[in-house]
């Protein structure tokens, strides 16, 4: 199993999966903790639940400030269809997004969306009298609002893009969208209405990040870059390098080692071109000759 999740993390354009297994792991350590404080009766899980937990005060809040991005990757331990409707729903738009965005991206938008769903769930439970009057519960959690932002970013980018759904037959993308745009809506007026601030504010990132893309400005190159950095920290990357070794003083062999060379330099040109175009454009934008050049590459 091990091996499993380190290939996963391994993979080109699996960015979907890679979240998807960092949601259940934290779901499962938190349900051991769970389990165990009610059989001990000792309260293990409360502490290490708050450190993902964003409460709604901002008094609160300043006290633990990470909870702004940890509440995303950690789901409630008493229902599990919160954490089920959620993968699902982040690994079909995932990997539509991933097929035309790449990984980078959608890694930035699930940042992104996470941070401006705890942001506008703070500013309501903090500016709004009635959402101050709500506010006596100790947190949220939930990846949905993540999740509504990488859903809102497919179907701007890909508004007419069709979905066949059980029952209904096709559906084109957007009417998606709007339809759980439209029940956050209603039901940030109901008993969840933390959560359902949060999926609005998630979903206004999505919207918002493509518009911004398609205007050329990358809002989230900076959690691309902040990735990089700590992945470098751990564990440096290494860059693909062919080497040759002139065996022979002669004009001719002088010649031929430095075309050899060139032809090196070119390949190594090639592979970093082939690199950029996955991080841009994802890897399915490949074609079947680059496909085949990056695989030999990866084998030296």
């Amino acid at each position: 199993m091990f091996d499993e999740f380190k290939n996963a993390f391994n993979r080109y354009n699996n960015g979907h999966v890679q979240l998807i297994i960092i949601n259940v792991v934290v779901f499962i350590i938190l349900a051991v903790f769970y389990v165990l404080s009610t059989v001990s009766g000792f309260n293990i899980i409360g502490p290490i639940h708050d450190q993902f937990s964003i409460p709604p005060l901002f008094t609160d809040f300043i006290q633990r400030p990470w909870t702004i991005l940890t509440y995303a990757f950690a789901h409630s331990l008493t229902d599990i269809f919160h954490i089920l409707f959620n993968m699902l729903a982040l690994y079909w738009f995932g990997k539509l997004f991933i097929e035309y965005l790449g990984n980078d991206k959608l890694i930035a938008v699930y940042v992104l969306g996470a941070l401006a769903g705890g942001i506008v769930y703070l500013l309501m439970f903090n500016t709004i009298p009635y959402f101050k009057n709500l506010s006596g519960f100790p947190g949220m959690v939930g990846a949905s609002a993540a999740v509504y932002a990488i859903l809102v970013a497919v179907a701007t980018l890909l508004p007419d893009y069709t979905l066949f759904l059980m029952f209904l037959g096709p559906v084109r993308i957007k009417y998606i969208a709007l339809f759980y745009i439209v029940i956050s809506f209603i039901g940030s007026v109901g008993p969840n209405a933390g959560g359902n601030l949060a999926h609005l504010g998630g979903a206004l990132m999505g919207f918002i990040y493509i518009k911004q893309l398609q205007a050329g400005v990358n809002w989230g190159a900076w959690v691309t870059a902040t990735l990089e950095w700590i992945k470098g920290i751990f564990q440096p990357s290494s860059k693909v390098k062919v080497s040759y070794r002139k065996t022979e003083p002669s004009a001719k062999k002088s010649s031929s080692s430095s075309s050899a060379g060139k032809a090196a330099k070119a390949s190594q040109e090639e592979i970093d071109h082939i690199l950029d175009k996955i991080s841009d454009k994802g890897y399915e934008s490949l074609s079947k000759e680059e496909k085949e050049k990056l695989f030999n590459a990866s084998k030296k």
